[in-house]
């Protein structure tokens, strides 16, 4: 067979196989899930009110029409994690070449939390705080725009005792999904070398 012929095999098996298993694999929070997650970062990162910890991946592919600032082709997966560094929800497709939070902004995760479609808690008080209700937030790097559902480090020129404990603790939270990417990462190495190896 031709090569656009199997590239189109390959699109349309891999089409048919998420929208069977979507639901099941990798289905919306509901909202208590959601309050699960975010008694999971209180617990293990003390961090209050997060629903997930966001970062950004490139995946090195061959020849897409656009490359990255690091000069080479690459696809962006885009993904929220909780504290048991599983992807919560993902996107995938945009290219490398594209800034984080624009990526975000134009995502369909970014446009589902923003519009509010993700069913997530309405904003709640702060553990020990006399302070008005805060929304429930996830985490990102300092490339992502703040929003309503997005928080990020204070800029390092600014930093008062309360704000450094606030950038550490949002640094301690960000860890569970750099550490999924690790996990994903590795598992995918392993299965390349094995698939790679010379038959004994």
């Amino acid at each position: 067979m031709g090569t656009s012929t199997i590239a189109g095999m390959v699109r349309a098996s891999c089409a048919t196989i998420w929208l069977r298993l979507k639901a099941s694999v990798l289905s919306h929070p509901t909202r208590q899930q959601w309050l699960d997650i975010a008694q999971g970062f209180l617990e293990r990162a003390q961090f209050l009110n997060c629903i997930g910890a966001l970062d950004r991946k490139h995946i090195r592919v061959k020849k897409p029409p656009k490359h990255n600032y690091k000069q080479f082709f690459s696809v962006v997966l885009l993904a929220l994690a909780d504290t048991n560094y599983r992807f919560i929800i993902v996107d995938i497709g945009s290219y490398g070449s594209i800034a984080d939070a624009s990526i975000f902004r134009t995502s369909r995760m970014g446009r589902w939390l923003q519009s509010n479609q993700l069913d997530v808690p309405q904003p709640a008080n702060l553990l020990g705080s006399s302070a008005p209700p805060a929304p429930y937030v996830a985490v990102g790097d300092k490339s992502f725009a703040l929003s309503t559902h997005l928080t990020r480090p204070f800029p390092r020129c600014v930093l008062d005792e309360k704000r450094r404990t606030f950038n550490y603790r949002l640094s301690r939270a960000r860890r569970f999904v750099e550490s999924a990417f690790g996990i994903f990462s590795s598992k995918w190495v392993f299965v390349s070398a094995i698939q790679l190896a010379p038959e004994m």
